[in-house]
């Protein structure tokens, strides 16, 4: 049985239909790269794939679950970073890692040892202790995504989880994301970013305004339509990287 099952998927705001009839059969320990333009669905589904949207039509189950008819049983396996970081500015790092832990069940001792040993990797050992109202964006990136991957869920959903990070903290997380593939855990990683989408990605699903355009592994991909997803990307779409556009633009 697939672990993510998405059985004609529609969502609409009013009369804009965001998400036009997804189909998906989504196996255990992959790495699926999700990506498409501005406006053509990616978040929407995240978030409906995480619980947090249930006003939609057709039938998603994730490991067995209903989302539907119960959002919170899933929220219980799955990990999810949004793209932008609310958190509670006020605590601190560890503070909000044991309210999140908590939610979770485990034990505070638990909490502590994975929370520090995380944002230590990330680099944010001097600030544990600091109230987050004073933190960057990419410094409040690391603590979402910690946050995420706390209770060491097997599902995990990613929205653009580099926003803001420097380079060095995205090449660890691109090594972080390949590792939790590597010990079983299945990523559902939405991104603009063609490059890491390619090179971490063991199957990459293209969408465009509502519809699945595309769906395979790089290679088969770049069989079909071009050289680097970038450009796979521009075909698809309709975009294009001749700089013809850049040229009118600053012209």
């Amino acid at each position: 049985m697939s672990i993510i099952s998405i059985k004609n998927l529609k969502k609409a705001y009013g009369n804009n239909r965001v998400l036009k009839g997804i189909d998906l059969e989504i196996e255990a320990g992959q790495i699926i790269g999700y990506i498409g333009p501005n406006g053509a669905g990616k978040s929407t589904t995240v978030k409906i794939l995480a619980g947090l949207d249930h006003h939609f039509e057709g039938e998603i189950l994730i490991n067995g679950i209903n989302v539907k008819e119960d959002p919170i049983a899933v929220k219980r396996i799955i990990g999810y970073v949004p793209e932008v970081s609310e958190l509670y500015e006020l605590l601190t790092p560890m503070e909000f890692l044991e309210l999140i832990g908590n939610l979770h069940g485990l034990e505070n001792s638990v909490i502590e040892e994975r929370a520090t040993r995380m944002l230590n990797h990330l680099g944010l050992e001097k600030h544990l202790n600091d109230r987050m109202e004073t933190f960057s964006k990419g410094m409040r990136q690391k603590v979402l995504l910690v946050s995420g991957l706390l209770h060491q869920p097997k599902i995990i959903f990613l929205d653009e989880p580099l926003t803001g990070l420097d380079a060095n903290s995205v090449i660890l997380v691109k090594d972080i994301i390949s590792q939790l593939a590597k010990e079983g855990a299945t990523i559902f990683y939405s991104s603009h970013i063609m490059d890491v989408v390619e090179k971490i990605s063991d199957r990459i699903i293209l969408l465009n305004a509502g519809t699945i355009f595309a769906d395979g592994d790089f290679e088969t991909l770049q069989s079909k339509y071009g050289n680097t997803l970038e450009n796979i990307f521009s075909k698809l779409t309709g975009g294009d990287l001749s700089g013809k556009n850049a040229d009118s633009f600053l012209r």
